[in-house]
């Protein structure tokens, strides 16, 4: 494969619902250029990307999985993400390293509860997307229905591009609406056929032209200068404008096609061409260095800034997965690791195809590659040159929802488990692996019950230890019902020398809904969850650096709540007066008075236990739907809505996520095998009261 240069390189995601056909659309797109000589299918088990084993037999994308490939002089380094809501750790990871992405939708369902999930995690990434309605083929396809879900539940301005020839089963091509053409592929054929528009299609190509120009020129000012003045758009004028809206995001191009019967992939990978931006069109980007901001651009010449945004370990070594932002890494350069601050050696550079890897020389700004070589770079950290030294922004990590005690079946494979639980949690930030301080259990913590489900597996299938999984638990959240003012709290401790001597009085209150939260610092306990902090001392009666020491105290006590250990959040904590001492005041002291007087406060507080909850999508055949509202009120689930589909119905419910272990085997062994249902978290929600064990009666001999 030739060099190409950063303006030819177009890095993105695939991203959608679960069995929307991502995984699909990228096999289409590996054979449409040349990288594989044979359709690869999920079903059969064949798909490049889903290479792990575990993904060929449940049949969905776990693993975020990179392919490079090339397009019309172009090189796209592409990304197949998961679809399931529990491996969205995987999504975030990968867009933030990605400059555009395809969201695939479902032409007969529309948006779905985890496209909606993956749009807004593109939306928080800035990440540019164009839209590929799939599956035009099927019974109950309908494009404009399609289309209107997306402007009414993403809230994008969708830019309708093609026309379908043909419905459903007859389902034949597209027009282009940009070129005013039509594109039709036979079945077997290996290209489209271009030709004029059809004759019973040329009114409806003509309005929805005028249509797309209108929207078009309401929104790009040099567009809408030549519609003014011409009352249509040029060719050439239409396309840049569109170019430019998806890159600003105010606008979303919107193509469609069946990639299971190859129809529109190409047009697809000539919209990723024209539309989405390279390395050089999106802002250079961001880092730090001793607090101070900097910014490289995507210039192969500048110095080495590099992400790491993936680690996977294969039978021939670890793989450490890059995007190289600015700069250019050799094969056996040093480079600086400047989040644990020492040095790493490039040992190879490989270009991915998923589970095939090729050599290679150099990376250049742009780029994403696979290095081998290095021993503890972990997913978030940045690589750099050792005198240019930056730390880039690392992904975002969810926190775990989900938690099993795990143990090996035989004592002597106990070390082999630890290890074993060492290296997923290394490569996957989203598991978490500790000790509960009471039992002395192992606990694997996640998001969700399939993630877990496949943490074990890989333990047994990659490392050979057989292992007892426990019941799965939810992590449980504390926050303040009603609070509690003026609570003092004096530190006081002389044990010779300098003493420690702080006064502090607090108010504790819950955090109004409207208050944004102010998360801790790097580390810290509290780290993400909703808390705020005020001072309102007066007269400086406690000096501003010991109110940052009590803040951080405060940080400390949130850690654990007072109900059962969970963690606190939803609090707002104000400092309204406190004592200092001439000599034994200290950062020490008022940090320790901070975190002991919080967590006497919150004992004296109303708390209320949270569970997370989590928003479930259930697909039923209608005759079963009585059975389905049933069990869904038994498992604590609140129905916020119901529709007809399809002649199925869709049912939309809040649910506690702790009431829906084992639930798909229920719902199957409820409609016979034919329902289904997909989850996506939704937050936390007060956990009723535990009901009271009952004192058996003392039992009264017969005399």
């Amino acid at each position: 494969m030739r060099t190409h240069t950063p303006a030819t390189v177009r890095n993105l995601g695939i991203l959608a619902h679960v069995d929307a056909g991502k995984t699909t659309v990228t096999e289409r797109i590996l054979y449409a250029t040349g990288v594989t000589h044979k359709r690869g299918e999920v079903h059969d088990g064949t798909a490049v990307t889903d290479f792990d084993p575990q993904e060929r037999d449940r049949g969905i994308t776990i693993f975020a999985a990179a392919v490079t490939c090339a397009w019309d002089s172009h090189r796209i380094n592409l990304i197949d993400t998961p679809g399931h809501v529990d491996f969205a750790d995987e999504v975030e990871r990968s867009l933030r390293v990605l400059d555009g992405a395809v969201a695939v939708f479902d032409a007969v369902a529309g948006v779905e509860p985890q496209s909606e999930s993956v749009w807004r995690q593109a939306d928080r990434h800035g990440v540019p997307r164009i839209a590929f309605v799939n599956k035009m083929d099927r019974a109950g396809a309908d494009l404009d229905a399609a289309v209107d879900s997306i402007r009414r539940r993403l809230h994008p301005a969708p830019l309708v591009v093609q026309l379908p020839i043909g419905a459903e089963g007859g389902f034949t091509g597209v027009v282009d609406l940009v070129r005013m053409r039509a594109l039709t592929w036979a079945d077997g054929a290996e290209a489209a056929e271009r030709g004029p528009v059809p004759e019973e299609l040329r009114a409806e190509a003509a309005r929805r032209r005028h249509l797309l120009e209108e929207a078009v020129a309401e929104r790009h000012p040099a567009a809408l200068e030549e519609y003014c003045d011409r009352g249509t758009l040029g060719d050439g004028t239409l396309t840049a404008a569109l170019r430019d809206l998806t890159r600003s995001g105010d606008g979303v191009v919107v193509l469609c096609g069946s990639a299971y019967r190859d129809r529109g992939v190409e047009p697809l990978l000539d919209a990723v061409v024209a539309y989405l931006p390279s390395p050089l069109d999106v802002p250079p980007v961001r880092g730090t260095h001793h607090g101070e901001e900097r910014e490289r651009a995507a210039d192969p010449d500048a110095p080495l800034a590099a992400l790491a945004f993936k680690v996977q370990a294969t039978a021939t070594g670890r793989l450490t997965f890059l995007r190289v932002y600015s700069g250019t890494m050799e094969k056996g350069d040093t480079v600086w690791d400047a989040t644990t601050g020492r040095g790493e050696r490039i040992g190879r550079i490989l270009r991915v195809r998923a589970d095939r890897h090729d050599p290679l020389e150099r990376a250049v700004a742009g780029d994403i590659v696979a290095v081998v070589g290095l021993k503890g770079t972990r997913p978030g950290a940045t690589l750099c040159a050792p005198d240019a030294p930056l730390v880039l922004e690392p992904p975002g990590t969810a926190e775990p929802v989900v938690h099993v005690a795990v143990e090996a079946r035989r004592s002597t494979d106990t070390g082999r488990l630890a290890s074993a639980l060492a290296r997923l949690a290394e490569e996957d930030p989203s598991l978490v692996v500790r000790t509960d301080p009471e039992t002395g259990q192992t606990l694997l913590s996640g998001m969700g019950e399939l993630h877990l489900e496949v943490a074990a597996e890989r333990v047994r299938r990659e490392h050979g230890v057989e292992i007892s999984v426990g019941r799965p638990g939810v992590a449980y959240r504390e926050t303040v019902g009603t609070g509690v003012s003026g609570f003092g709290y004096r530190h006081v401790k002389q044990d010779g020398g300098a003493g420690q001597f702080a006064h502090v009085v607090l108010d504790v209150a819950p955090l109004g809904p409207e208050e944004p939260e102010k998360p801790g610092g790097p580390g810290e306990p509290g780290e993400g969850e909703g808390f705020v902090f005020v001072s309102a001392v007066t007269g400086g009666r406690v000096p501003q650096e010991y109110v940052r020491a009590v803040e951080a105290g405060c940080r400390e006590a949130l850690a654990e709540g007072p109900l059962g250990g969970h963690p606190v959040t939803g609090v707002r904590v104000t400092l309204t007066d406190g004592q200092t001492h001439v000599k034994d005041s200290s950062d020490t002291a008022f940090r320790t008075a901070g975190r002991l007087g919080l967590r006497d406060a919150l004992r004296a507080c109303a708390m209320v236990l949270l569970e997370p909850v989590v928003e479930v999508t259930v697909t039923v055949p209608e005759d079963t739907v009585g059975g389905v509202l049933g069990d869904l009120a038994a498992r604590r689930g609140r129905v916020t809505g119901s529709r007809t589909r399809a002649g199925a119905a869709v049912v939309t419910a809040t649910v506690p996520l702790a009431e829906l272990f084992g639930y798909a085997t229920r719902l199957r062994g409820r409609t016979q095998g034919r329902g289904t249902f997909t989850a996506r978290p939704t937050g936390y929600a007060p956990a009723p009261a535990p009901t009271p064990t009952p004192t058996p009666a003392p039992a009264v001999r017969a005399g």
